[in-house]
C-alpha cells in the first residue's frame, strides 16, 4: 500500500517543465459553453493523489458498491446504487482520517510514503470516485456478464465451471479497458468530445464539496446542495414506499375504467402514457440518466424521435393497419407470445443440450412480439447503421487527422495543455490488456466449448464488430450524452450464423457489445480525470485495480446467491412473497430466446413475421446523408448540424422496459432546465444546475437504500389504493376478435 513514492507522486505529479512542443502548440479556447462555465482552467500539481486514504476509501467504496448492486439486481425491485452515494460519504471520512492518522513518513526500499500527507484534497476524492465507479459499472446497469452467467445457471439450469465464469467476467472488463486506452486520443483529448454527464461530477466536486464561496454571493452551492439533498431524501419516501402511485399516475384510466382503448392510450406502464405523468426523480432518470446533464440539442432530437415513434407510428401500426397481427397482443409488453396471445413456453422447444428442438417448435408454433417491442427492435436496426454513417460524414475527417502520427501539432484546449505536464501512460500498457483479454477469451472457447457454445471464430467476429462500432458510438455519447446501443445487431448477426444456440448468443453479445459499454464507461472516467487534472498513471492504476477487485467480488456474490438461494429466479417455484424473481435477468433470458434459441432467420427471414423490419438497416444508413448535404449547402445555418439521426432514433431506445411516461417526463424536465433556464437564467444555471442534478441523485439513492433495508427487506409493505401503481389492468389486453386471455374481455 505504498503511496507518495517517487514513481507515483514526484515524477507524475510535478510538471515536466520546459516542454517546447507543448508551448508551441496552438491552444484553442474551449468551444463548448457548458464546459467553459463549469470546469476550472487551473491546476495544482503538488496535490497528492494516490495516498493511503485514497487506496483505503477507494477499494472499500468499490467493494461495498459491487456487493450491494449485485445483491439488489436479483430482487423483484432491483436498485442500482450510484457512485454518488460513496462520493458524498467518503468526504467526512477522508477529513476525519486527515485529522487523526499519524503524519510520520515511512521508508520501504525506494518508496517513501505517509499515512497522512496533509489535508484531504479534491484529487484524492476524485480518484476514490474512480474506484467506486468500477463497482457501479460492473454491478449496476451494465452487469451483462453476470446476467449471462445467471441465465446459464438459473434459467437454463446449466452446470458451469466457476473459473470459466470468472474469466468471462474479467475478460469482458479488461477488454473494454484496453479499448478505452486506445480511444483516448479520439474521445478524451479533443475539446469537442466533452462528455456532458461529467460536468455534474465536476460541479459537485468543486462547488458543493471542496471550494468555499464568498458569503456575499447569495445561497452557496454547498448550502443549495444540502437543501435539495434533504428535500429529495424526504420526498422519495412517497413514491418509493408510502405513495407509489406518484411514480406513474394515469388519470385517463381513472376516467375510463372499463375502456380498453382508453387504457392502452393512457397507461403509464403498459400503454402509450398519454396523460400519464411521474413526479418521481427515480422514474425520470431511470433509463436515459439525468436530463439536467444532457444538452438541449440532444433532448430535442430524442423528443422528435419519441413523438414520431410513440404517438404516430405505433398508433397507426396497431389501430389502423394491424401490422404484425398487432391486435392479438398488448400494445406494449416485453413478453413473448404464441399466435393465440398467450405466454410463449420456451421449455417446450428446448433440448437437454440447450439447443432448439426444431420439430417441437414447428408443432408448438411461432413466437410473436408486442407491436411496440417489435418496432423498438426495428429502431435498433436503423440506429446502428445511422450511427456509422453520421460519424463518418460529420466526424470522419477529424478522426483521420487524429490518426496521423504527427499529433504534436494537434490543436489543444487549456485542459489538454495542463494534462501534458504529467507523465503519460504508454500505449503498450493498454495493448497488453487488450491482446491478453482476446487471447484468454479464445482460450475459453476451446477449453469450455460445450458450455459456451461459441467457437473461436465467433469470438473473433465479436471483436471485429466491437472494433467497427465502438468509435462512432463513443463520439455520439461524448457529444450528446446518449449511447446508441447495438445489442440487437450483435445478437442478430450471431443468431443468423449460429441459430438455435442461446448460450453462444449471450457470449457473442458480451464480447461484441457489452465490452463497448464498459470501454465507454472507462473513457468517461478518463475524461473526468482529464477535467480534474488527475495524473494519467494514477487513473490507469485506479481503474485497473478497481476493475479486478470489482470483477472478483461481483462473481463471488452472484455465485453464492445462485448456489444458496433455493429456486432463485424461478417465479413458478418460488413462494409468492419471495423477492428473488430476477426480473432484470428475465429480459436477458428472453433476448437469448428471441435471437439465440428461435433465431432471427425464423423471425426476420424471408418467411418471418417481422421480415420487413430489416429494411430499417438501409433506411438508417441513408437518413444522415441529406442532413449532411444540407449542412454543406447552407453552412451558415448552424442548426442543421445539430440534427442527429442516431439520437433521434434513440427516442425509442430502451422501450421496453422503459415506458413512454419515463421518456416523456425526462424530455419535459430536460427542456425546462437546459432550454428555458439555460437561456433566460444562465447565471442560475451555471451556479446550480449540475449541483441540483447531483443532489437529486444522492437524496433519492440514500432514501432508496434506507427504505429497502429498514422496511422492504423485512417484508413491511403497505396495501392501500395509493400503492396500486397505474390502475390500468385492461391496457395489457388484446383487441383482436376471438383472442381469449384471462382477465380480458373477448371481442
Amino acid at each position: 500500500m505504498a503511496v507518495n513514492n517517487k514513481n507515483m507522486i514526484n515524477t507524475e505529479m510535478q510538471p515536466q517543465g520546459g516542454d517546447k512542443a507543448v508551448d508551441e502548440e496552438e491552444i484553442m479556447p474551449c468551444s463548448v459553453e457548458e464546459v467553459a462555465l463549469i470546469v476550472p482552467e487551473t491546476d495544482d500539481p503538488t496535490l497528492p493523489v494516490m495516498t493511503f486514504r485514497a487506496w483505503f476509501l477507494g477499494l472499500t467504496s468499490c467493494m461495498l458498491l459491487i456487493f450491494l448492486n449485485t445483491f439488489f439486481t436479483y430482487r423483484t425491485q432491483p436498485l442500482t446504487i450510484s457512485a454518488i452515494l460513496m462520493q458524498i460519504l467518503v468526504l467526512p471520512i477522508g477529513k476525519f482520517m486527515a485529522r487523526t492518522l499519524p503524519n510520520k513518513e515511512f521508508n520501504f526500499m525506494d518508496w517513501k510514503f505517509s499515512l497522512n500527507p496533509g489535508p484531504f484534497n479534491m484529487k484524492e476524492h476524485v480518484i476514490i470516485t474512480i474506484f467506486a465507479n468500477c463497482g457501479v459499472s460492473l454491478g449496476g446497469g451494465d452487469a451483462y456478464s453476470i446476467g449471462a452467467i445467471t441465465v446459464m445457471k438459473a434459467f437454463y439450469k446449466q452446470s458451469l465451471n466457476f473459473f470459466c465464469a470468472l474469466l468471462i467476467v474479467l475478460t469482458t472488463q479488461l477488454l473494454g479497458y484496453g479499448y478505452a486506452g486506445v480511444l483516448r486520443r479520439y474521445l478524451v483529448d479533443p475539446l469537442e468530445m466533452w462528455w456532458p454527464a461529467n460536468l455534474a461530477q465536476v460541479s459537485l466536486f468543486r462547488s458543493a464539496l471542496h471550494e468555499k464561496e464568498p458569503k456575499n454571493t447569495g445561497l452557496t452551492r454547498m448550502r443549495f446542495f444540502l437543501i435539495v439533498f434533504v428535500a429529495s431524501f424526504a420526498y422519495y419516501a412517497l413514491p418509493g414506499y408510502l405513495f407509489p402511485m406518484l411514480t406513474f399516475f394515469s388519470w385517463v384510466c381513472w376516467s375510463w375504467p372499463h375502456n380498453i382503448t382508453a387504457q392502452q392510450i393512457g397507461s403509464g406502464y403498459h400503454g402509450l402514457g398519454i396523460g400519464a405523468f411521474t413526479i418521481d426523480w427515480a422514474g425520470i432518470s431511470a433509463y436515459h440518466g439525468s436530463p439536467l446533464v444532457t444538452p438541449w440539442s440532444s433532448i430535442l432530437n430524442i423528443g422528435i424521435g419519441f413523438v414520431m415513434f410513440v404517438y404516430i407510428i405505433i398508433p397507426l401500426c396497431y389501430w389502423k393497419f394491424n401490422t404484425f397481427d398487432a391486435q392479438k397482443f398488448p400494445i406494449f409488453s416485453n413478453k413473448l407470445f404464441t399466435s393465440s396471445g398467450h405466454k410463449y413456453d420456451t421449455n417446450k422447444v428446448l433440448t437437454p443440450q440447450y439447443d432448439l428442438n426444431v420439430a417441437a417448435y414447428d408443432s408448438y408454433g411461432k413466437l410473436f412480439l408486442s407491436p411496440l417491442f417489435a418496432m423498438s427492435i426495428g429502431s435498433g436496426f436503423a440506429r446502428i447503421t445511422a450511427s456509422l454513417t453520421h460519424v463518418a460524414l460529420f466526424h470522419g475527417s477529424d478522426i483521420l487527422k487524429q490518426s496521423k502520427s504527427a499529433m504534436k501539432h494537434a490543436k489543444l484546449d487549456i485542459h489538454a495543455k495542463l494534462m501534458k505536464s504529467y507523465k503519460q501512460v504508454p500505449d503498450w500498457w493498454y495493448y497488453i490488456l487488450l491482446i491478453g483479454s482476446i487471447g484468454v477469451s479464445l482460450l475459453i472457447s476451446f477449453l469450455w466449448k460445450d458450455e459456451v457454445q461459441l467457437p473461436w471464430w465467433g469470438v473473433l467476429s465479436a471483436f471485429a464488430l466491437l472494433s467497427i462500432v465502438i468509435l462512432p458510438i463513443g463520439v455520439i455519447q461524448a457529444t450528446t450524452n446518449q449511447q446508441p446501443g447495438y445489442d440487437m445487431i450483435a445478437q442478430f448477426i450471431i443468431g443468423y450464423v449460429l441459430p438455435g444456440k442461446p448460450i453462444a448468443n449471450l457470449l457473442f453479445k458480451i464480447y461484441g457489445r457489452i465490452s463497448s459499454v464498459h470501454a465507454l464507461s472507462f473513457v468517461s472516467d478518463l475524461k473526468l480525470g482529464h477535467y480534474m487534472k488527475i495524473p494519467p498513471r494514477c487513473m490507469y492504476t485506479a481503474q485497473l485495480v478497481g476493475t479486478l477487485v470489482a470483477g472478483v467480488v461481483n462473481l463471488g456474490v452472484a455465485w453464492w446467491m445462485l448456489e444458496n438461494i433455493e429456486n432463485i429466479c424461478d417465479v413458478e417455484a418460488l413462494h409468492p412473497d419471495s423477492q428473488w424473481t430476477c426480473p432484470k435477468y428475465k429480459v436477458t433470458f428472453d433476448a437469448s430466446v428471441i435471437w439465440g434459441l428461435i433465431g432471427p432467420e425464423r423471425l426476420f427471414g424471408d418467411r418471418g413475421m417481422y421480415r420487413n423490419l430489416v429494411w430499417l438497416f438501409l433506411i438508417g444508413a441513408v437518413l444522415p446523408v441529406p442532413v449532411w448535404l444540407l449542412s454543406k449547402i447552407f453552412p451558415e445555418k448552424k442548426w442543421i448540424r445539430l440534427i442527429n439521426i442516431p439520437v433521434i432514433s434513440f427516442g425509442f431506445a430502451g422501450m421496453p422496459p422503459a415506458t413512454p411516461t419515463n421518456i416523456a417526463s425526462w424530455l419535459l424536465t430536460g427542456a425546462i432546465f437546459n432550454c428555458f433556464v439555460f437561456r433566460y437564467k444562465k447565471r442560475w444555471w451555471q451556479k446550480y444546475n449540475y449541483v441540483l442534478s447531483a443532489a437529486l441523485d444522492a437524496g433519492t439513492a440514500f432514501m432508496g437504500v434506507l427504505l429497502f433495508f429498514a422496511l422492504q427487506n423485512e417484508g413491511v409493505n403497505l396495501k392501500w389504493w395509493g400503492t396500486h401503481v397505474d390502475n390500468c389492468p385492461l391496457a395489457s389486453c388484446p383487441t383482436a376478435p376471438g383472442i381469449a386471455v384471462k382477465g380480458c374481455p373477448v371481442f
